[in-house]
């Protein structure tokens, strides 16, 4: 019966979803049509994430939090694409709040939950070291370069990059990004495998070749749903944080929050069931996606329709970023973490959503 019940919903969200889609585009969205495509919008992104896990499942691992970590990347970028596009107020700033919002969400608090719940159950959590440094060598570069250096730089006015600036960052970002995934899934991949911690874990066979298929369409399916109603609920969402008094670089935080939510409860489960290199996989995948994936296509919609991209952070922002930084490899140098290597991710989590509110 459990069975059954997912199969069902996992395939009638995203149809529902497109239909719906279909019916609101080019109206005007009243506040019944609006609600419903707010539901739509995270029914497409749990349906998609749902069918990611069942490809995911079938590659196996590393490449199932890869292909995990890809989908929630496509998800973010074709939101702030959408947004970008529509020349809405805001629209130059989005993609920097979105990256430093997913950054802080996922260092601090996805790592932060998966450590706290994980630990409350088995006390202290073991991971590969090999693997989470691999990670952090890749991250702190791609936020340093893309975040905080243009704040720096003198050949433009303001937080931006020229545009041989740009270029090199983002083939930078590209390459970085590739040489990862390489190591990852290649070169190295026993070093994002889990270590043997003698927990017993379920297993359960991988989907057939047909049903790793359909998945694969449904995703699809998913993705164009989630960009689609993304663009239609553009308007509204600016017109919330503003309606809170909220500074408007909210919105990238809520475009974050959206997106990583299904993801953020797969690590935690995985953390729980004492699988934290899973969890990291997860966190750290997506976070390093996001950058090496979303600055390269961002650029090249900025250059092609001459659209502004502002990317340096205010200082508050760079020293909350660089504190991430320096606390998550504190936690992961060792390849053990505890119950209070969480909390103190969840502190930073929390002064980060204050600040976030009261600049």
């Amino acid at each position: 019966m459990k069975q059954l019940w997912t199969r069902s919903w996992s395939l009638v969200l995203p149809i529902l979803a497109c239909g719906l889609l279909a019916a609101a585009w080019g109206r005007e969205l009243g506040w019944l049509l609006l609600s419903a495509t707010g539901v739509s919008l995270m029914a497409a992104v749990v349906a998609g994430v749902h069918h990611a896990e069942v490809v995911a499942h079938r590659v196996g691992e590393p490449f199932g939090t890869l292909v995990l970590a890809l989908c929630i990347t496509v998800i973010e970028l074709g939101l702030i694409g959408s947004i970008m596009l529509s020349n809405a107020s805001g629209a130059s700033t989005l993609a920097r709040d979105t990256l430093y919002s997913t950054v802080m969400v996922v260092c601090n608090g996805v790592v932060g939950a998966c450590l706290v719940a994980g630990a409350l159950r088995h006390h202290t959590l073991a991971f590969r070291v090999e693997g989470a440094t691999h990670a952090l060598a890749v991250l702190a570069p791609l936020v340093t370069l893309t975040l905080i250096l243009p704040e720096f730089t003198t050949t433009t006015p303001g937080p931006t990059y020229a545009r041989p600036q740009l270029a090199f960052v983002s083939v930078s970002s590209l390459v970085l990004y590739g040489v990862f995934v390489f190591a990852q899934t290649v070169r190295h991949r026993a070093y994002f495998l889990p270590p043997e911690t003698g927990a017993e874990e379920e297993h359960v066979a991988p989907p057939s070749v047909r049903v790793t298929l359909t998945s694969l369409g449904l995703l699809l399916l998913s993705l164009v749903a989630v960009v689609g109603l993304a663009k239609l609920l553009a308007p509204a969402i600016e017109e919330g944080v503003r309606a809170m008094n909220a500074p408007l670089h909210v919105v990238g935080l809520v475009i974050a929050l959206v997106v990583l939510s299904p993801e953020s409860m797969a690590a935690i489960r995985a953390a729980v069931n004492d699988r934290m290199q899973t969890s990291l996989n997860l966190a750290l995948g997506s976070a390093l996606a996001t950058i090496g994936l979303t600055i390269p296509a961002v650029a090249s919609i900025s250059v092609a329709m001459g659209l502004p991209l502002e990317l340096g952070l205010a200082p508050t922002q760079m020293v909350l970023l660089v504190l991430t930084l320096l606390l998550s490899t504190i936690t992961l140098a060792s390849g053990r973490a505890t119950v209070l290597h969480g909390a103190v991710h969840m502190a930073v989590f929390g002064a980060f959503l204050v600040l976030a509110f009261v600049p």
